[in-house]
């Protein structure tokens, strides 16, 4: 059985926060809490928060074993981006396109 956790909008870019989801893909849970914890990125709190929120539902919700847990996938999707204007000379503007992403891990126990 898969258990799922999401979260949405986070204000990382999806290319940084692909970088530390790629470091726990596969991964035993307490392997990858592990990683999340020693890994110096920006994205690795709100993927440390979404790996446990998906342990969390696993335990409560379906009675599934959190040290046999595994994450199954994990994935990184683009989310809104939000657009903003730098003035420039001879009153132009330059857009800045500040991108977000969307976060999920699927569990899974391990057979």
């Amino acid at each position: 059985m898969d258990v799922k956790a999401s979260v949405k909008t986070v204000r990382s870019t999806p290319q940084k926060a692909r970088l530390v989801i790629d470091l726990i893909r596969g991964k035993d849970v307490n392997e990858a809490f592990a990683m999340l914890r020693l890994t110096n990125k920006k994205a690795c709190e709100p993927i440390y928060k979404v790996l446990h929120s998906a342990c969390a539902n696993a335990e409560n919700n379906n009675g599934m074993d959190v040290n046999s847990l595994y994450v199954k996938e994990a994935y990184v999707n683009d989310g809104p981006r939000m657009k903003r204007l730098l003035p420039r000379s001879k009153g132009r503007g330059e857009i800045i396109i500040k991108r977000t992403c969307h976060i999920t891990i699927v569990v899974a126990e391990k057979n």
